[in-house]
């Protein structure tokens, strides 16, 4: 049973891997401008980067205690920077999503 299930496991890898390698007149350029539209948030090396999608969106940065740091706008199809100090960050878009960032 456990065998059947890697090998599973391994043809959905295989199928999945070929779905993104062969070109489909547009398909691929679409999923890769849908995901360069979403809003997105990166932690690097004392800062971290906003960007924004298609559209203008707010973010908010909260302390991993939950205290809010700061709010930033950033226009559409945009990016700022923000530096912060080491630690661990979350950052909220908009009321829609949350995500975990850590800045080195």
């Amino acid at each position: 049973m456990k065998r059947l299930l890697h090998i599973a496991l391994a043809l959905a890898a295989i199928w999945g891997a070929q779905a993104w390698a062969t070109p489909d007149n547009g398909v691929q350029q679409s999923r890769l401008e849908a995901l360069a539209a979403q809003p997105s948030v990166e932690g690097g090396v004392g800062r971290v980067v906003l960007t924004a999608g298609s559209v203008e969106g707010t973010f908010s940065i909260y302390s991993i205690t939950g205290q809010l740091l700061k709010t930033v706008r950033v226009p559409a199809d945009g990016h700022v920077t923000v530096d912060l100090p080491k630690g661990f960050y979350i950052v909220r878009y908009k009321n829609q999503w949350s995500r975990k960032v850590v800045v080195k």
